[in-house]
């Protein structure tokens, strides 16, 4: 086998797989939507969408949020209500619960909300439905932010499929109930809220919760079930244009994401099963000013609409959905081909069919071993060797690749590649094909340096054969439904061998030999090229605001370590086939080297402010008044300043030469005797950030016009080692509460979530709050077993307020900092308050 042409016939063949990838990634719409009368219209809901995002930000507890989007959206259900059909009744409904809940997201954390709004749809049969399916989405926006791909384009969507499926003259079997709720960004609170305690919530049988994770593009099926598998056949039976993925689905609920959706809400604690959809593309600007009406394309919307609408009146008319609990038990196995449709089957019939090719391949490697009698246990040992110098090449490249990503992030060049990925794989992908090349090269020629190359291509292919046929029924034997990939991996590649055997025998490694091998090789390596741009189009961007905590470099490396790796699993013995690597040995090298001394020399910087295409740095910014008081009451410490959290690894660096001020001398330090170490964190991330990477600039005290009040309203003694502390607090619709016994001292229980308290990472408890437009005052109470001796007290008790809009938003001071900032950041602020009391 020839260098010249069979490595440049490699990368074409490569390249031509990514070229369909992308042609199947971008193509949103099979073929042009016309809407007719009964169908749904991308124009319609794009005027909903324009309407809603003109009003922002809508934080939770703000007139924008509380009244005007409200209003808006009660104004375009009245005006759907109107020209209803006569098969149809609409009925509407404002609920403003107030409740509690604990949840075991960010590390486990309690939340609390009061007076927060739904606005609740029902659109049922003249005579009215006893089962109903939920669709769901949230109206409400993070701070600072338009939010329009999370989540008003989904409450535009679902406006249109509203006034569709109320004009059309056909009848429902079942009701839909249009939950558009508006405390989601508040960690779930709205969609508890409806599931807990709203009458209609009990006639709910399966929803649909629309979200995103990005802006437009495909929304994606990330989450089904729990269990039953007829909903993810009513996705399979109905969607028009689908894309789903069970490994996205176990990526997700394994915890690696740092997110949640009200999906897992409806499931834990309404017992409801479901389907989760979410837009992924562009996550680089999700949660930030640049989230946009006009950046959602119009086809990205009719997709939505198309998919969501089948599928709901799919579920409306279905049998099942009235006795869903019927078939509610067994996982299924899916996953859409290209967007053209969707495969599943249940995963008790995928466990034997992964079983069975497992067990065809083993057999297929036991009769090549044991082909010859004589020679068995040398074959054997032979297989064996190259099983152990594949894995050990995987190991030694991994390791290499680490150590270069770990050299990038130490220098201060980390996330060079954020703004441009291709910089990623010319640096990291390169150095992992030279490296994995270079390792079996030498292995060739000093290992198995009189070996015939012919026979030595065949053993290589039959230990990558055993690696996959391992992996495959480890996956299996877990329970994984992802080990489909690994059947693909196993039976195409066989199927190849098999059919090419007697060719490769007789003539070796021709041309004829090269084109038939690619050939048979060509659906996995689609597959597995289209689901790793899906996973890579979906974490780069979580890079840039997962914390300075984790190495972005170093997981990105590891990634596109483990996409080479399993790419060169099959093409491995292709080395051992060819003349020399010499050529393709220098190329690798030379583009990583280039690269490499590039990105030292900082040519890439890793955030963008252009206009069509940004990727801004995320820095939160907070002008805090902290004051802390003894067990006496007494204050031992007070100071203001603005403290400054950068939301990826590389912190404040790039910032620090804009504004001089903000630079390592103002690092601060953790006041241990406090909770959450003194600062006012909105959510227990505080594990995310290293103490190092936080910034405090003092600053003048800020005096909030409408400051927290607290106070203690009964101490009670419960019995001779229990003590109840019981509170009342008034203050700004987000408030943060932060409880730390005191050493010898236990919280048992409190008048929060369902009375058992949860830890947050670090021991301390968390409790979120929030409100709607008003609130009566917060009151709770908690319980501490005590020791007979106390001196120091029994508990630390510390309160934040947080002022996300209205006259304390932002002071004089933060705003005159924050248009300092670099265009190319974009810089969250608002004022908060932090006070600790000893009790």
């Amino acid at each position: 086998l020839s260098e010249e042409w069979g490595a440049p016939l490699l990368l074409l063949y490569l390249l031509g797989l990514r070229a369909l990838v992308h042609v199947s990634h971008r193509q949103l719409l099979r073929q042009p939507s016309v809407a007719g009368p009964y169908d749904f219209s991308a124009l319609r809901a794009r005027g909903y969408l324009n309407n809603i995002t003109a009003i922002w930000p809508r934080t939770v507890g703000s007139p924008e949020n509380e009244v005007l989007a409200v209003n808006y959206l009660l104004e375009q259900i009245g005006a759907i209500e109107r020209e209803t059909a006569d098969a149809h009744k609409i009925s509407v409904d404002i609920q403003r619960p107030t409740g509690s809940f604990s949840i075991d997201f960010l590390g486990g954390f309690t939340s609390y909300y009061a007076n927060i709004t739904n606005v609740v749809v029902k659109l049922e049969p003249r005579n009215g439905a006893q089962h109903a399916v939920l669709s769901n989405c949230h109206f409400d926006s993070v701070p600072n932010t338009p939010g329009a791909s999370d989540d008003a384009v989904s409450c535009a969507v679902m406006l249109e499929i509203l006034n569709t499926l109320s004009k059309s003259p056909e009848p429902l079997q079942h009701a839909v109930i249009f939950l558009f709720n508006g405390a989601e960004e508040n960690i779930l609170q709205a969609s508890h809220g409806f599931i807990t305690q709203h009458e209609w919530a009990k006639s709910v049988r399966a929803f649909i919760n629309l979200e995103a994770a990005g802006v437009g593009g495909k929304e994606l099926v990330f989450q089904t079930g729990p269990e039953n598998p007829w909903l993810v056949q009513a996705y399979v039976v109905a969607a028009k244009h689908p894309f789903a993925s069970v490994v996205a689905q176990e990526i997700f609920q394994s915890g690696i994401i740092p997110a949640d959706t009200d999906f897992r809400i409806y499931r834990d604690f309404g017992n409801v099963p479901g389907i989760d959809l979410a837009f992924i593309e562009n996550g680089y600007i999700y949660h930030t000013k640049y989230d946009t009406s006009d950046r959602i394309l119009t086809d990205s919307i009719q997709r939505a609409g198309d998919n969501i609408l089948a599928v709901l009146k799919y579920l409306a008319t279905s049998d099942k959905l009235a006795k869903s609990f019927e078939y509610r038990h067994g996982n299924v196995v899916f996953f859409d081909v290209f967007g053209l449709f969707v495969l599943a089957y249940p995963a008790r019939v995928g466990t034997i069919m992964n079983y069975i090719t497992a067990a065809i391949a083993f057999l297929y490697l036991c009769k090549k071993v044991l082909q010859t009698k004589t020679r068995g246990v040398d074959n054997l040992k032979k297989v064996f060797t190259a099983f152990g110098l594949t894995l050990l090449s995987w190991f030694c490249t991994l390791v290499a690749v680490l150590t270069v990503a770990v050299f990038v992030s130490v220098i201060g060049r980390s996330l060079s590649w954020y703004t441009h990925f291709y910089v990623s794989v010319f640096l990291y992908g390169t150095a992992a094909a030279a490296k994995l090349i270079l390792l079996h090269t030498l292995i060739k020629k000093f290992f198995y340096k009189n070996m015939n190359k012919q026979y030595l291509g065949d053993i290589f292919f039959d230990a990558s054969l055993m690696i996959w046929s391992i992996a495959l029924a480890v996956m299996t034997q877990k329970g994984l439904c992802s080990a489909f990939i690994c059947t693909l991996w196993v039976a195409f590649p066989l199927l190849a061998k098999l059919m090419i055997h007697r060719e490769f025998s007789q003539k070796g490694a021709t041309m004829k030999f090269v084109m038939m091998y690619m050939l048979g090789m060509f659906i996995p390596y689609l597959y597995m090229m289209y689901l790793s741009w899906t996973v890579f189009e979906m974490f780069t961007p979580i890079m840039g605001r997962s914390g300075s905590e984790m190495l972005p470099d170093v997981v990105l490396a590891g990634f596109i370590v483990v996409i080479t790796l399993i790419l060169s699993s099959y093409f491995i013995n292709f080395i051992y086939l060819v003349k020399s690597t010499k050529t393709t040995l220098v190329t690798l090298s030379a583009v990583f080297v280039v690269t490499l001394v590039l990105v030292c020399s900082g040519i890439f910087f890793p955030y963008s402010s252009d206009a069509a295409n940004p990727k801004p740095m995320r820095v939160f910014v907070q002008h805090t008044r902290r004051r802390l008081h003894d067990l006496d009451g007494n204050l031992v410490k007070s100071d203001s300043g603005i403290w400054i959290n950068g939301f990826d690894y590389n912190g404040i660096s790039h910032i620090t030469p804009h504004v001089p001020e903000v630079n390592d001398t103002i690092r601060t330090p953790c006041e241990e005797q406090a909770p959450f170490c003194g600062l006012p964190w909105i959510l227990p991330v505080h594990f995310m950030f290293r103490l190092v990477k936080n910034w405090y600039l003092p600053a003048p005290e800020i005096i909030p016009r409408k400051p927290i009040y607290f106070k203690v309203l009964s101490k009670d003694l419960i019995s001779s080692n229990s003590m109840r502390l019981s509170f009342e607090v008034t203050g700004p619709s987000h408030m943060s509460l932060y409880l730390r016994p005191r050493e010898g001292s236990v919280l048992s229980t409190w008048s929060l979530g369902d009375g058992v308290p949860v830890a947050s990472v670090g021991g301390d408890y968390f409790v979120f709050y929030s409100r709607g437009l008003q609130a009566t005052p917060w009151q709770f109470w908690v319980e501490l077993r005590v020791p007979g001796k106390h001196p120091n007290g029994i508990v630390s008790l510390a309160i934040a307020a947080h002022y996300f809009f209205g006259e304390d938003h932002k002071s004089p001071q933060l705003s005159a900092l924050l248009e300092r900032f670099p265009n190319w950041t974009f810089s969250s602020g608002w004022s908060s308050t932090y006070d600790l009391f000893v009790f």
